[in-house]
């Protein structure tokens, strides 16, 4: 969702109580200004642009490194996907639910990925296209192919939820379990056992529940403090992590497609 800017409403310059105090003085006074002096100041100040304070979160990035950055990525998400196929439970739904699941689910599966192998990562600028090539590439890639250009925004999203994961320090454990809340989600549209799905989010919530309590006695306040954590996964969109990760990889594939064959038929 993009952040609404601040400084986008219609507020004029207001001049500052000193300049107020000066106009109001007579010409050629103690000050040594003149009143053309101050008038010309005046519309100077007017004049001069304000520095919008979102600027700096709207600007688009890109990896620094994204050699290194997405081969680590790339692999991170083969072993998202194979936790998913390697779960009993998943495989006994039909295979439109399993569809389903997988859309809703890879990217905050991913992001827990991220936290779990601790992949710190950081951003550039994105270089500025020529016009040329963004005409070429419009007609080459056809229209509604455009995916979302990750922003500072964005981005900052993404690195303080790996934050707070990380701030965490969760077991492998609390991973797992923590993974099947996320990939068993009975809100997901249009879902043929929806009922079986929410049971088995429940058994995972409670699974993760009990190793919090084993794992870390007398900390009562971890078992929430993870699922506020949790919730911060569906405020990243799966476009930015699409873009950001994984477009200098597969070009103008379609990751789901990929990540379909990755899921049913490899």
């Amino acid at each position: 969702m993009d952040l609404e800017c601040e400084c986008s409403s219609d507020r004029k310059y207001h001049p500052t109580i000193l300049f107020n105090i000066l106009s109001g003085m007579d010409v050629g006074g103690t000050t040594g200004i003149g009143q053309d002096d101050l008038l010309g100041y005046g519309a100077a100040a007017a004049a001069a642009p304000r520095r919008c304070s979102c600027e700096e979160q709207r600007r688009t990035v890109c990896l620094q490194d994204p050699s290194e950055i997405c081969r680590d990525a790339t692999a991170i998400l083969v072993k998202t996907v194979r936790f998913m196929k390697n779960l009993p439970a998943f495989n006994q739904m039909p295979r439109a639910d399993q569809f389903s699941l997988l859309r809703s689910c890879w990217a905050p599966l991913f992001i827990l990925g991220l936290a779990q192998e601790r992949l710190d990562f950081q951003v550039t600028d994105t270089p500025t296209d020529s016009m040329l090539k963004k005409i070429l590439l419009n007609r080459q890639n056809g229209p509604g192919q455009q995916g979302e250009q990750p922003t500072m925004a964005g981005v900052s999203k993404l690195k303080s939820c790996l934050r707070k994961f990380w701030s965490l320090d969760l077991s492998p454990k609390e991973f797992a379990y923590l993974k099947g809340t996320a990939i068993f989600n009975p809100d997901v549209p249009d879902l043929k056992a929806t009922l079986f799905v929410e049971s088995l989010q429940q058994e995972a919530q409670h699974a993760l529940n009990e190793v919090v309590q084993i794992l870390h006695p007398g900390h009562q306040e971890r078992f929430a403090r993870i699922l506020l954590a949790a919730s911060l996964l569906q405020s990243i969109t799966p476009s930015l992590v699409c873009e950001l990760f994984f477009r200098p990889v597969i070009g103008q594939a379609d990751l789901m497609e990929l990540l379909v064959d990755m899921l049913f038929f490899r």
